[in-house]
């Protein structure tokens, strides 16, 4: 290998989550378990995407909380700020600002064309209100700040991808090379994890059904619980199956917890009922999820050394974002 490879700077990576509700198992499993895994790679930034959040009406003191919470579990999990820039949205002002700019250079047909404003003002019919409709672009002008690589993806998020690199290239060959268009990251694992009441739909903090999903911080008599109340089938066998949805999603979240395949787990509860099935999945969900709980009970208590990591993860996140944002308000004519 040569010299300068050897020596290359680490790729970036960002990656942004919203703060609205608790996060689940489906969040762990579907992508915070790899940001963990991704900072031994890459020159990692993660932020807690609250400007988003407010899209649906939020009552302060939740949202205040919901901010706090968020951003102790992505420690918690073990993403460390020392290592990576890990910060609150809210805090560095280039986001709403580049959005602006963004705004003026993306076209309306493209905002009316987003699936996910379709859904959510279907949703929640009172408040299709215009940051709902282009909350793309803040999210553009969020990855493009920090010039990155690669975004880790969804099947749920490609759309805002490919919106941004449209944004960006279009900015680019307007006024010059201002920003690095991003390339979609898929990890080497993620597992996709759906509702324990109704397999069809991706487990999600927004349902207002609490037995369909499992919070990170759920205490272990609850974990337990909700599994044993999940919907299966009247097969009985527990077998990976597109006719089996509700024991289908058992084996992945159980497979995603142990690190066994889904034939060894077959295996193991070949001539067993489903009781006993949910209630190992439960225990092995309950014993994955136990440590981080344990870290954020402990961090969570110290809000002053809480404040002082965001503050910090803010003041570096700015350094890049405000370099971004002025050359390209320098680029757009603007008298700085």
């Amino acid at each position: 290998m040569c010299e300068e490879n050897i020596n290359a700077a680490p790729k970036r990576v960002l990656s942004c989550i919203q703060p609205s509700g608790m996060l689940t198992l489906g969040n762990y499993l579907g992508a915070l378990k790899n940001w963990v895994a991704m900072q031994e790679e890459f020159d990692c930034t993660f932020a807690v995407a609250d400007l988003h959040a407010i899209t649906v009406r939020q009552e302060p003191a939740a949202l205040r909380s919901q901010i706090y919470s968020t951003y102790a579990i992505l420690l918690a999990l073990g993403i460390d700020p020392e290592k990576n820039t890990v910060f609150i949205q809210s805090h560095v002002p280039e986001h709403t600002a580049l959005s602006w700019l963004l705004s003026c250079n993306t076209q309306f047909g493209e905002m009316s064309r987003m699936t996910q404003f379709k859904d959510k003002s279907a949703k929640h019919p009172e408040n299709v209100n215009v940051g709902l409709f282009s909350y793309p672009v803040l999210m553009a002008a969020d990855i493009l700040l920090y010039k990155p690589d690669f975004v880790p993806v969804g099947a749920d998020q490609k759309q805002h991808l490919e919106i941004a690199r449209d944004i960006a290239i279009r900015f680019n060959n307007k006024y010059g090379d201002i920003f690095t268009v991003p390339e979609p990251y898929i990890p080497k694992a993620g597992a996709r994890i759906m509702s324990l009441q109704d397999p069809a739909k991706k487990m999600s903090k927004s349902d207002d059904n609490q037995n369909s999903w499992v919070a990170i911080l759920d205490s272990k008599d609850d974990i337990i619980r909700k599994f044993k109340r999940a919907v299966t089938d009247s097969d009985a066998v527990v077998r990976m199956a597109d006719d089996k949805p509700g024991i289908s999603n058992l084996i992945t979240i159980y497979s995603a917890v142990t690190d066994k395949t889904v034939a060894e787990v077959e295996r193991e509860f070949e001539g067993k009922g489903y009781g006993d099935f949910k209630l190992a999945v439960g225990e092995a969900v309950a014993d994955t999820l136990a440590p981080i709980k344990q870290r954020y009970d402990e961090i969570i208590k110290d809000k002053k050394a809480l404040e002082t990591l965001y503050k910090e993860g803010a003041q570096k996140a700015e350094y890049v974002a405000r370099k971004t944002y002025f050359k390209a308000m320098k680029k757009v004519g603007f008298v700085l």
